[in-house]
């Protein structure tokens, strides 16, 4: 049986290259996990090849894969965006942004030429990247009071969860991700010790 929280992403960057007539098609496969994070991406990508003609991109998020978008930057409709999503799909992958850079060639390439180039680069940069399995997760802070930590601790420990920022005094808070197919057990097990979870 498949986990419903496993889905796949990328590691880290990679890029990809597609030349045509003279044109070159530059890709950048990012991780993101937030749609705040792709704007500061393509706008880095915009300072750096400002000599170039277009930056399109698609990107899709969620462990449901179903915050996506896909801009075409000038290109004919349809002709750059989409290509890059579909080839993100055809990989089922998640938490990426793609984004392409187009350097003209001074020889216009058609609607088929540019769909083709687009989804070219864009699969020539997922073929080079490493693929990663990812759980979706939820983020809770617990705080407690001293006495319960050992009772926590066994809790995180059981249920093998990360523990993030933790910090022990007279009031102790921890962070911890816990996967979206368990956390009805965790809020009863945090509940029964008496924790609160925000």
């Amino acid at each position: 049986m498949s986990d419903p929280d496993k889905y796949k992403s990328i590691a880290g960057l990679s890029q990809g290259l597609f030349k045509d007539n003279g044109s070159r098609f530059i890709a950048f496969a990012y991780p993101v996990e937030s749609v705040e994070e792709v704007k500061p991406l393509v706008d880095a990508l915009k300072k750096e090849y400002h000599d170039a003609r277009h930056h399109c991109f698609a990107y899709r998020i969620g462990h449901k894969a179903d915050v996506f978008r896909a801009n075409d930057d000038g290109e004919p409709s349809g002709s750059a965006g989409r290509p890059i999503l579909g080839q993100i799909d055809s990989a089922g992958l998640s938490d990426i942004l793609v984004v392409v850079v187009r350097y003209f060639g001074g020889i216009k390439l058609g609607i088929p030429g540019l769909i083709r180039a687009y989804k070219t680069a864009t699969s020539d940069a997922l073929a080079s990247a490493t693929i990663i399995e990812k759980t979706a997760c939820k983020r809770f802070e617990l705080e407690f009071d001293y006495l319960s930590m050992n009772s926590v601790m066994k809790v995180l420990k059981d249920m093998g969860l990360p523990q993030e920022n933790q910090e022990f005094g007279e009031k102790c808070s921890i962070g911890t991700r816990v996967p979206l197919s368990q956390i009805e057990t965790f809020l009863d097990k945090m509940n029964n010790i008496g924790v609160k979870c925000c």
